[in-house]
Parts: structure tokens; sequence; C-alpha cells
């Protein structure tokens, strides 16, 4: 998604017009339209603020791959190389510890989807946690945070690969937000 679609999407789910917006902002319309069509940047200042009244961070509305990162590595694995030994519980954490052996600490992640008020309400009309098992059985992988030093890895893995970005700003890993997921911390595998 380019910016001006993560800005779109972001100012709709806080149920915002591209007036509204504007007014809160100090700006056009037209220089909301702007920015929502990829033919124009808001400026430092407004990009904090936008950052701010939409609840997303400067750097899911900036990266290409809607990631708090700045160094990204994916790798192809064979799930079936790996065995389950120590504190592993399944075949996906074996291939975390394996990967990040190094790590000082890793986490497994609960992963939550950030609803915006017409999901929340669709949820709690249909059944409860609805939105949650369904974005679950679309997106399959495993989340981890691996620590090393003074460094985190946000680290994703899949049936064919894992990848890992390096974390530009450090994230507390009881509980974090990365564009539109709150983390949570689970089992220490390593």
């Amino acid at each position: 998604m380019t910016f001006g679609e993560k800005l779109k999407e972001a100012r709709k789910e806080a149920g915002l017009s591209q007036e509204q917006l504007a007014e809160k902002i100090c700006v056009s319309r037209s220089a909301i339209a702007k920015w929502e069509t990829d033919k124009g940047m808001p400026d430092i200042n407004n990009l904090k603020t936008i950052a701010q009244l939409l609840d997303v961070s400067i750097d899911y509305l900036l990266d290409d791959d809607e990631m708090v990162s700045f160094n990204k590595i994916t790798e192809s694995i064979n799930l079936d190389d790996f065995v389950v030994t120590g504190k592993c519980r399944n075949k996906k954490d074996a291939v975390c510890v394996a990967k990040h052996s190094e790590a000082d600490s890793i986490y497994a992640l609960f992963r939550t989807r950030k609803m915006s008020k017409l999901e929340w309400c669709l949820d709690f009309i249909i059944q409860p946690g609805i939105v949650d098992v369904l974005d679950q059985v679309n997106d399959t992988a495993t989340y981890y945070l691996a620590e090393k030093g003074t460094k985190q890895y946000f680290v994703k893995v899949t049936k064919d690969f894992i990848t890992t970005n390096e974390l530009a700003d450090k994230v507390d890993v009881k509980k974090f937000i990365i564009g539109k997921y709150k983390f949570k911390k689970g089992y220490q595998i390593l």
C-alpha cells in the first residue's frame, strides 16, 4: 500500500471526512486529497499530527511494508527440517530459535486486529471475537519478538518463509502496536 492509500484508509477508519481531517490539522481539503492520491506529502509536523489523530504510527504510514523497521531479511524455509526442542511448542517456534539462536530472549506473540468503530460494532453484533478469528484464518503466520542487547527484531514465520525486521524504535515487549495489529507477549521460547 502507498502512503496515500494508508492515509485514506486510516482516515476512513477514524470516521473522518477529508474536510474534517483538514480542519483538525489546519490545511485545505485539497491538500488531503493530494496526499491521498500520492501527488504530494505532508511536512513532518503535519505527519506527526496525522499519525496522532488517526491512531497509527508514522512508520506505518511511510513504510511500504507496513512494518516498523529499517532492515528486513526474508529467507525460505522447510518446516520439516526443524525439530521441536527445549521450550519450543511447535515447528515455527523451532524455526525462530534456530534462526535467532544468538538472541538473548525470544517471545511468541499474540496478535489481535485494531478494529475501527464499525468493525467493533459488527463484531459485537454478529459474534464477539469473529473479526479476530477471521483474521487468524486469513493469516496463519506466527509472530515473535527477539531481543539481542539493545536491538529488537520482529519475526514472522509462515510455512514457507521467515521474515525478520529490525525494529527502528524499541517496543514494550508486554504490549505494542505495529500497523493495524496489537501484539502481546506470549510464552518465552528462548
